[in-house]
């Protein structure tokens, strides 16, 4: 019971932040890393570029990440350079939050980070 209200309790609460962040046109430079690791996150990107104006994000989509070794200097990962349009931000961000159990600490990490609350985790 307490697993299902702290994950709908964060989900609403990063609904909420992403929908704060779109409001304004002024403050969008503010909250751009907030929207880069959101689409890091669900896309497995290497790179993310938002260009407000022309409503357009570009990124590299990493395809394998069995090929990743931190050891290295990973030039030889496979990527795709995807260019994507959007009529609407918000919608386009609230639909890359996945409310996975592993991604759980993630979006509180980006509550704490931006919306400056404490969410508390517990082990269940």
């Amino acid at each position: 019971m307490e697993k299902t209200t702290l994950k709908s309790r964060i989900k609403s609460e990063i609904e909420n932040l992403i929908s704060n962040s779109c409001t304004n046109p002024q403050s969008t430079k503010i909250f751009e890393p907030l929207h880069v690791a959101l689409l890091k996150k669900h896309y497995n990107a290497a790179d993310v570029s938002i260009d407000y104006h022309r409503k357009r994000i570009t990124m590299d989509i990493v395809m394998d990440d069995k090929l990743y070794d931190p050891t290295k200097a990973n030039t030889g990962i496979p990527l795709l350079h995807a260019n994507l349009l959007f009529n609407n931000l918000k919608d386009f961000l609230k639909s890359c939050v996945v409310m996975a159990p592993e991604n759980i600490g993630f979006y509180a990490g980006l509550l704490r980070q931006f919306a400056k609350k404490e969410v508390i985790l517990t082990i269940v």
